[in-house]
Formats: C-alpha cells, structure tokens, sequence
C-alpha cells in the first residue's frame, strides 16, 4: 500500500489554511463567544420586540439603545484598566455570571405576576435599567475577550484567528434572532427569556476548557496614568484610529437595525416571523462571506477592500430604506452583512496586530467606546431621527451620510486604504 506523502497534508487542506482550528483552547473560546453572542442576540430581539409592542413608540426604541451605550461607554476605559490588571478567564466568568442574574430578573419581568402588577411605564423603566447593567457588564466582557484572545492564539495566526471569531460572533447574531422570532410568535415573550437564560447557563462548559493565564501587565500604575496611556496609543495610530472612526460613523449612520420593528409593522407587514428573518439577514450575508474568507483568506491590499465594503453596505442600507418589498428589504440587509463582514475582519485583524499586550485591555476598551458609539447610540440616533423625519427618510439620510464619511476618510488616511497585513507581522 503507497504511504501518503506527508506534504500533501502540510501544505494544503482545511487545517493548512485554518491552523488556529487546532488550538483546543481556541476552539473553547469559539464555543464561549458563540454562546454569548446568541444568548445576548435573542435577548436584545426579544426586548426590542417586547417594548414597542407595548408601548407602540419608535422612540421608546431608541431609548433602550441609549441604555445601554450610557455605561458601556462610560465604563469602558475604566474596564479596560482593570481587564490589563487582572487574569482573563476570571474576568470572562465573572461577566457571564453578571449576565445570566440579569437575564433570570428580565424572565421574572416578563411573568403574567409582573404584568398584572405593574404599570407598563415601570415594566419599561425596569427593562432600560436592566439593559443598563447589561451595559456596564459589556464594558468588561468585550476587552476581557480580546485579551484572552491575544493568549490563546498565535501572533501569526491572528488574522485567521479573526475570521473565525467573526464567524463566532455572526452565527450567533444570526441564530439568536431567528430563535427569538419563533419563540415570540410560538411561546411568547417570556418562554424566550427563559430560554436565553438557559443558554447562558450552558455557556460555562466551554469556558472552563481554557486554563488560566498569566498577567502579563504586573507592575501597578494609578488608573489615570493607565488610561491615558490607551487612549494616547490609539490616538497616534493612524490606521487603527481611522478604521475605528470609519466603523462608528459607518454604523452610527447607516445602522437600521433598531427601526426593523417599525418595518415589520407599518411598512412590509409581516409577522413576527417575518421580523426575526429580517433582524438575522444581515448576519446570515456575513456568514456566507465569513465561510467563503475561510477557504480564500483576505491577503491583498485588505485597506482598499475596507473601503469598498463599507461603501457596499451603504448603498444596501439606502436601498432598504426605500423598498417596501419584504424578499428587496431581506436581500438588502443580506447584502448589507456580506459587506460588513469583510470589513469586520479587516479592522478586527488590524486591532489584533498593532497592539501590544500589555495594552490589550485598555485599546479594546477604547475600540468598546467606538463600538458601543456606533451600535447602541446608532440605535438611539435611529429612533430620534425616524421620529423626527420618518422612518424612511431616517434610513436614507444616514446611508448618504455613511458614503460622505467613506469618501472623507479615504482621502484624510492614506496609511488605512494602502494598509496590508504584513506591515506588522513582527
């Protein structure tokens, strides 16, 4: 019988090309950040879904973003100090136990008991203050992931390493609003926060598989000085700084996700079902581009790419805005995640590769900043702007704002749009 020659395995194949697949701690940590993304998905659906259906305010949409962007942003370089100064795996558990006490009290919300004996004002009011400790618990939990990140992987293996943790991320946002539609439409609102609770539970299991790290940050410095010192590196990096920036904008602007609810009732008239499908299309468009990157990896002039992929994304946005077709809107927000996709390994990789780390728990809480600016206070600016102008034109303005920031910081940052993965391989 002819042996098998042994080049042929180590220069091509799945693992060839995946090699961070072959981490077992890696594989832990894919687990971990699954579970979360889901759980935290199906909630946040769950919540958006929950609170205009009993309210039937578009503002009162943005207003549960804006819970959540007031901590998450003023947590975040405190968080970030603290991340660098303690071991990570610690830090991770001890988020996820912050979440599933605020998911079993959002559960305990929904019971018929809480509905018959509350107003809805304070069943509202209860729910912002919840998403607020969400918040403040995503301040920790995002640069705790980063740095373990940082220590469970390979600095080579980084940008592949990335992809897969994009991956992560993208098949829970997808799964989690697709499960919280059909719990919503088939068991109603409190079965499904049952059930994220449940989820969270699980997530235990994965994490327990990674074994402790080392600090690596050991000498002491006042929290002052370790937050300056973050924020100053972040400032004088221009191809981080302009990736950061040209993400917030992008999203802050052209973000839709928060008015889906209004879509699905006044405008494409679709059931509850119909609302998870739309809320999941964008994540189901960054998972077919996330399993295509896994077997043709980003390699040539990714800088350039960035900026094509964003100004995809922008035009999917506007076209959305203005159909009032469901299969156009679904196709449009698929589209609109295939772009992001690209994008969100682009600058994920170029976050990984310039920072030190040392430093990874205070630059994360800084990308946190810029994350949560763009996300939640999108979602705020969302609702503020489809009450103010309309739904429609609130999607469109901020798809044409989007293409005015892409082309402004094209021209203003040369070292982004000519950037490549191999000027910080060392």
């Amino acid at each position: 019988m002819p042996k098998e020659n042994p080049s042929s395995i180590t220069t091509s194949g799945f693992f060839y090309k995946n090699p961070s697949l072959k981490i077992k701690e890696f594989r832990a940590f894919l687990g971990t950040r699954l579970g979360v993304i889901f759980a935290l998905n199906m909630q946040s659906t769950i919540l958006y879904f929950w609170v205009y259906q009993i309210t039937n305010n578009k503002l009162s949409l943005g207003f549960v973003g804006l819970a959540e962007v007031i901590p998450a942003i003023g947590c975040s370089l405190i968080a970030g100090h603290f991340v660098d100064q303690n071991e990570k795996r610690k830090m991770v558990i001890t988020c996820l136990t912050g979440y599933l006490i605020t998911a079993f009290c959002l559960f305990c919300l929904a019971l018929p008991f809480a509905e018959k004996n509350l107003k809805v004002s304070v069943i509202v009011v209860l729910i912002y203050f919840f998403v607020f400790i969400g918040g403040v618990l995503r301040s920790f939990f995002a640069p705790s992931m980063f740095s373990l990140f940082g220590l469970v992987v390979p600095r080579e293996h980084f940008p592949n390493a990335t992809s897969w943790s994009s991956m992560s991320w993208q098949l829970g946002a997808v799964l989690g609003p697709l499960v919280a539609g059909g719990f919503i439409a088939l068991f109603g609102i409190g079965f499904g926060l049952f059930a994220v609770f449940c989820v969270l539970l699980l997530i235990y299991i994965p994490i327990l598989f990674i074994k402790v790290k080392p600090i690596l940050k050991k000498e002491k410095e006042p929290i002052i000085h370790s937050i300056k010192e973050g924020l100053k590196f972040v400032m004088k990096t221009p191809t981080l700084l302009g990736a950061q920036l040209l993400d917030m904008f992008s999203v802050l602007f052209g973000g839709a996700v928060a008015l889906l609810p209004v879509y699905q009732k006044e405008i494409l008239h679709v059931n509850e079902m119909g609302f998870g499908i739309l809320r999941a299309a964008p994540g189901i468009g960054a998972l077919i581009t996330l399993g295509l990157l896994a077997f043709l990896p980003l390699k040539k002039t990714p800088g350039k790419k960035l900026f094509l992929c964003v100004t995809g994304f922008a035009l999917s946005i506007i076209v959305f805005g203005i159909s009032t077709n469901f299969y156009l809107s679904f196709f449009m927000l698929l589209f609109s995640g295939m772009f992001d996709a690209v994008s969100v390994v682009i600058r994920s990789t170029i976050l990984q590769l310039v920072t030190p780390d040392a430093m990874r728990g205070r630059v994360s809480a800084v990308n946190t900043i810029f994350i949560s600016s763009s996300n939640e206070f999108g979602d705020f600016e969302s609702g503020v702007m489809a009450n103010w102008l309309g739904t429609v034109r609130a999607v469109v303005t901020g798809g044409v704002l989007t293409l005015g920031v892409i082309a402004f910081t094209f021209a203003k940052v040369p070292k982004l749009r000519n950037f490549t993965f191999d000027d910080n391989k060392d």
